[in-house]
């Protein structure tokens, strides 16, 4: 897996596989499937339905609207260039989903929903070029299903121009904001880079979020993923590199009538919750506010908080619904040890778990230096973040070609549980279902028979 500041990329090998017989029957072709109201235009502009088609590379500069009952299908290999600069909302166009939006790439041939080429460097990382993707239903409609597949979605986060139900007027808003608690949000082996605040928060809807990756979220605060009432999934075999906050937050916080249930397994996250200032926040993973789930097979490794569950009335999580271990901490410096569990918070070790003192249980990825930073002389107390994101480009870019994948005498190879189910609550079937994977038997987002994140 190659590493670039602010984009992880894909390096992937495939195969071609034949068959070890021939037919004997009539040869018959198959039909060739004419896409929905091709979009032969390149320029895309208010109300849009149909399909952006294979290869082609289309361009917004202002707000484009899926309106409710409609669909903007890309096939695979197109870029979604918006032409914006940040600086207000009329200048970071976004995408307004109350419809139905799928973009299906794939490995071969992967989609961009991104910027111009020249605004993609370091220092525009956190700049909100343009107004991510952001679905809410109209009051009284049905709203629809997003559904991103090998999907490059970076540089987002401009500004909100007006107070809304989501946004205080000048708030960043976020990469991805799925709100239908009827409807399903499937994230699979996509590329999310480069958010002002939170990269992806959900306020209700069927979740499968699997085989990610997650880079440089939140400029000085935000999660990965932020998940609120309403919200229903499993979240799997993701990988998050210095997120602002914390990796992934469930609460229970908001006014939808469902209670927020998430599973978190087989994820690996490094070097989170350095850029949030605030105290008692940022890391791995956060449960809060009754929320309820399960977060086995994870890798915690040099994050400022790694689990952290609030307890309380009113504040804590849904404890007697809330199940974890099996898990692998790992910290070069004894601030870091002192919040593998959060000191505010009450989640304890297991007799599962794997953890120990300063720089115990090193995974041992094929290649990644997991000391790049020493958090020992760099500081990484509870109360400042001891790296900045331009140290944490730095590091990315020396890093050359990595690999998270274990090596053969890593402590996190067998130790994962696998006793229990994904929620699996997509309705989605054929050719766009959400593909879920069981729990691994390894921990982490990389498993040694060559499943998991793909990336």
């Amino acid at each position: 897996m190659k590493f670039n500041t602010y984009i992880l990329s894909a390096i992937s090998a495939g195969f071609l596989l034949s068959s070890c017989h021939k037919e004997a029957t009539l040869n018959i072709s198959k039909p060739e499937i004419v896409p929905s109201k091709p979009i032969t235009s390149d320029t895309l502009s208010g109300s849009i339905q149909g399909t952006l088609l294979a290869g082609k590379t289309y361009y917004f500069a202002t707000d484009i609207t899926i309106n409710d009952g409609d669909t903007l299908t890309m096939q695979s290999g197109v870029k979604l260039v918006a032409l914006g600069d940040g600086s207000s909302q009329l200048k970071s166009p976004q995408i307004t989903v109350n419809g139905s939006f799928l973009s299906l790439g794939t490995k071969e041939k992967p989609n961009y929903i991104t910027v111009a080429e020249e605004l993609k460097k370091p220092e525009n990382a956190f700049k909100g070029i343009w107004g991510g993707i952001q679905c809410t239903p109209l009051k009284d409609k049905k709203g629809g299903d997003l559904i991103l597949k090998w999907t490059h979605i970076e540089y987002a986060g401009g500004p909100a121009a007006v107070a809304t139900e989501v946004y205080k007027a000048g708030d960043p808003r976020y990469l991805i904001y799925f709100a239908n608690m009827e409807k399903n949000f499937i994230l699979e082996d996509c590329w999310i880079s480069g958010s002002k605040d939170d990269a992806i928060r959900t306020d209700g809807g069927k979740l499968s979020i699997m085989r990610n990756t997650f880079e440089l979220c939140g400029e000085k605060g935000g999660e990965a993923l932020n998940i609120k009432s309403g919200s229903v999934g499993d979240v799997a075999y993701n990988v998050v590199m210095g997120a602002a906050t914390n990796a992934f937050k469930v609460s229970n916080s908001g006014d939808k009538t469902v209670q927020a249930n998430v599973n978190i397994y087989n994820n690996t996250m490094i070097n989170c919750g350095f850029r949030q200032t605030k105290e008692g926040r940022g890391g791995g993973i956060n449960y809060e506010s009754f929320a309820k789930g399960k977060a086995f097979n994870n890798l915690f490794i040099n994050c400022r908080v790694s689990m952290r569950v609030v307890g309380g009335a009113g504040t804590g999580a849904d404890l007697p619904n809330l199940s974890y271990g099996n898990n692998l901490y790992y910290g070069n410096a004894p601030t870091l040890l002192n919040q593998f569990n959060a000191t505010d918070g009450v989640s304890t070790f297991t007799a599962q778990d794997i953890q120990g003192q300063v720089k115990a249980n090193n995974p041992l990825f094929y290649a990644y230096d997991v000391d790049q930073f020493d958090y020992t002389t760099l500081g990484g107390t509870s109360k400042a973040p001891a790296v900045t994101w331009k140290q944490q480009a730095l590091a990315l870019l020396t890093q050359g070609n990595a690999n998270l994948r274990l090596k053969n005498s890593s402590p996190a190879i067998g130790k994962g549980v696998t006793g229990f189910s994904p929620l699996n609550p997509t309705t989605i079937t054929g050719e766009l279902a959400a593909d879920v994977k069981l729990p691994g038997k390894d921990l982490g987002a990389y498993q040694t028979d060559g499943s998991g994140n793909q990336h």
